[in-house]
């Protein structure tokens, strides 16, 4: 049976997380980059589509072509982080479901509509970006996701050999800095945004 998690648990994860504009000098290693994959593939998405896309950019080399999208704010952000993570969205991704949900022909639902499909690979895809951030954050780490970015430049050098593939986000991942953020933006009551009917 499930349990509430505790307070050091909910802090981690939520009240004190933040997002990050800087970070220690601390190497991120590929054993952290697959065990985040391995907690955020297990989120739900509808019929299982899994549409993220991600590539970890932990090379200068890419770095830089990330940090050349960007808007000048976010390019010592991407540069300066152990890594870059670019999520990407596939359109196609109704082609790996006769694999990922076997229970029925889901795949079917999808041919031929391609506006369907690129609703649901962004909504799918977006779901998996906040999986992301969570598994960062339960394995220690902190997240600076942002937009302010050339999404086409970032297809063009990322997703050039993979044209149904369209970036979704791009997010900074390492160790935060707590001097490189600024107080908590306001997160309003219950009542501001909610209604219970």
């Amino acid at each position: 049976m499930s349990h509430i998690l505790d307070d050091a648990a909910l802090d981690q994860l939520f009240r004190t997380a933040r997002s990050y504009n800087g970070y220690r000098d601390q190497p991120v290693g590929e054993d952290t980059l697959r065990a985040i994959w391995d907690l955020m593939k297990m989120g739900p998405t509808s019929a299982n589509q899994l549409p993220a896309r991600l590539v970890w950019c932990v090379s200068d080399e890419a770095k830089a072509k990330v940090a050349d999208a960007c808007s000048a704010a976010n390019k010592p952000k991407v540069l300066n982080a152990p890594v870059t993570v670019v999520l990407g969205m596939d359109i196609d991704f109704h082609e790996h479901l006769p694999e990922l949900f076997p229970h029925t022909d889901a795949k079917a639902w999808f041919d031929g509509n391609r506006a369907l499909r690129e609703a649901s690979a962004f909504r799918n895809s977006s779901l998996q970006g906040g999986y992301f951030i969570m598994a960062a954050r339960a394995l220690g780490l902190d997240t600076g996701p942002m937009s302010g970015f050339d999404a086409g430049a970032v297809d063009k050098a990322f997703f050039a050999d993979t044209p149904s593939v369209k970036t979704n986000f791009i997010s900074t991942l390492g160790y935060g800095d707590p001097s490189t953020i600024f107080d908590r933006s306001p997160r309003p009551a219950f009542e501001k945004f909610n209604r219970i009917v």
